[in-house]
């Protein structure tokens, strides 16, 4: 940059490249020539990613340069949306359609990943669904399918990619957890048990893994401003818990998705087991 003279090993830049190779930000950072890629050479797979944060999370990882894979389950209209514009971007990323609950669908998507690139060396859990009510209206099996896939899910993706990861010596893994993990939420008792259990298992899986040189940790975002959100709540809800938010706003997808880039970035080397809050100051 013009009157600045100086030299970095590295820099997290949370850019997106236009159709000119023009330099976008997403949140914050500097302008850097647009080959600038710090996960080059990387291959990152984000469960969930058709929408919402995980897709922002994809299109982050991929403008960094990884090799991504875009996962969905049901969604995949959006998904091929998003497969299109970061194809037409310059970006090399891959869709696959796996329900992460299911082992052998998890089996089967690292089998494609690993014959068309190779093993991943970057894990983004972000699959996960919402179950809003008391508890005692729950039924057993719409309180097992939230384990399934907020943290059944986690694990299995973990136990595959784990084995390649400890081989090479290197690895992160995230998994996007909630507040609501760790302060419990009134009417999300599944919810909110299934993302205490996936800070609890990445935290044993932070130690665990250390010493192999796999880095492993949670974000824990408060209130993001998704569909999904802004369907459940009307203006004035969402008017008043943005005034109780010490920022002023809602988190959104391109927050989580710098956190998560942080945390992929090699700034993030000695962060482990560590989980990140992203609320704006929210307390409730």
């Amino acid at each position: 940059m013009p009157g600045v003279e100086t030299q970095l090993d590295y820099v997290i830049v949370l850019v997106r490249k236009s159709a000119n190779n023009m330099v976008h930000l997403l949140q914050g950072g500097i302008y850097l020539p647009a080959e600038y890629n710090h996960l080059k050479g990387h291959i990152c797979l984000v469960t969930g990613s058709s929408r919402g944060i995980g897709a922002q999370i994809a299109r982050t990882v991929a403008a960094a340069g990884a090799r991504t894979v875009i996962n969905y389950h049901s969604s995949q209209q959006q998904a091929i949306q998003l497969l299109g514009e970061l194809t037409e971007q310059g970006y090399q990323v891959m869709a696959i359609q796996a329900d992460v609950s299911q082992s052998r669908e998890v089996e089967a998507m690292f089998a494609q990943i690993e014959t068309e690139w190779g093993s991943i060396d970057l894990l983004v859990n972000n699959a996960g669904i919402s179950l809003k009510g008391l508890l005692t209206e729950t039924s057993e099996e719409e309180w097992q399918q939230v384990m399934d896939i907020n943290l059944k899910g986690a694990f299995l993706c973990c136990r595959r990619a784990l084995p390649a990861m400890v081989r090479n010596c290197c690895g992160r893994i995230i998994n996007i957890a909630s507040i609501w993990g760790l302060r419990g939420a009134s009417c999300e008792s599944a919810y909110a048990a299934s993302k205490g259990g996936l800070i609890a298992l990445s935290r044993s899986l932070a130690a665990e893994m250390g010493p192999s040189g796999i880095n492993v940790n949670v974000i824990a975002p408060g209130p993001v401003e998704t569909d999904m959100l802004l369907q459940e709540l009307d203006c004035d809800e969402r008017t008043a818990l943005t005034e109780d938010i010490p920022l002023g706003r809602l988190a959104s997808p391109d927050d989580v998705a710098s956190a998560c880039l942080f945390l992929l970035s090699p700034a993030a080397s000695y962060i482990n087991g560590q989980v990140l809050v992203l609320d704006g100051g929210w307390k409730v």
